[in-house]
């Protein structure tokens, strides 16, 4: 499957305006500092739907995204695990950068994205320069691992349906209304590779959680209309 989808990116022009001044690990850096890391970066258009980055490959270069959408996940005999999805200003490709070992997850382009590459060098000289780098990146560290933890909590006493529900609350954000929406929705099967089910079991419990009324649903959201609920489901033994 990756062997099929993967196709060289294509480079971005020079007169695109590409920096990494939105990238929040750099925060902290002077002007000049962003220019210098720019100019030292190697700038690819990657259409939706193209790999960045093969399961267990090599390699060991960083990359960060200028524009789009980028999605991490495990394909195993034939069936894909969505692990998270990395946005504009976040960056993937690090942990081979910093251990040197092969790739441990693939990267997929969800819409046409515009990413810098970084070789492995340079990622380390800006941590060994930038206390604010060096922070950064460890504080990211952390919050994968945490992330990596709940979610083996969540695999190992979860049922598909406070799977959901925690899957529910991770994706939503709220709106400048009060709302706490999922938008865009996620389809089916989508859903289904994130919580490591099938899409029935999927479409059977968003029905259900619908007519309790925790949930309304429409093309363009998922509202989570008793988001409270939602979490004290989460918060039951059973």
């Amino acid at each position: 499957m990756l062997e099929a989808a993967q196709k060289a990116p294509t480079a971005v022009s020079r007169t695109e305006n590409r920096t990494l001044a939105k990238v929040p690990i750099f925060a902290g850096l002077t002007v000049e500092d962003i220019r210098a890391l720019d100019s030292r970066c190697l700038w690819r258009k990657v259409a939706g739907g193209e790999w960045v980055i093969d399961y267990q490959s090599e390699g060991a270069d960083v990359y960060f995204v200028f524009s789009g959408l980028a999605r991490v996940v495990i394909v195993s005999s034939g069936r894909e695990m969505i692990l998270r999805d990395i946005r504009e200003g976040e960056y993937f490709g690090h942990y081979s950068a910093i251990d040197g070992k092969a790739r441990s997850a693939a990267i997929v382009a969800v819409t046409d994205s515009v990413v810098a590459r970084m070789s492995a060098a340079v990622l380390w000289e800006s941590i060994h320069r930038h206390v604010s780098v060096r922070e950064m990146i460890l504080r990211d560290l952390v919050t994968d691992i945490r992330t990596a933890n709940q979610r083996v909590h969540e695999q190992a006493n979860y049922d598909v349906r406070k799977r959901l529900c925690a899957e529910l609350i991770r994706l939503s954000r709220t709106t400048g209304e009060g709302r706490v929406v999922v938008s865009p929705p996620p389809t089916h099967a989508e859903f289904a590779a994130r919580i490591s089910t099938h899409r029935e079991a999927v479409t059977k419990t968003l029905s259900a959680l619908e007519r309790e009324g925790l949930i309304a649903r429409s093309p363009s959201a998922i509202v989570l209309t008793d988001a409270a609920r939602l979490r004290r489901i989460l918060a039951a033994d059973t």
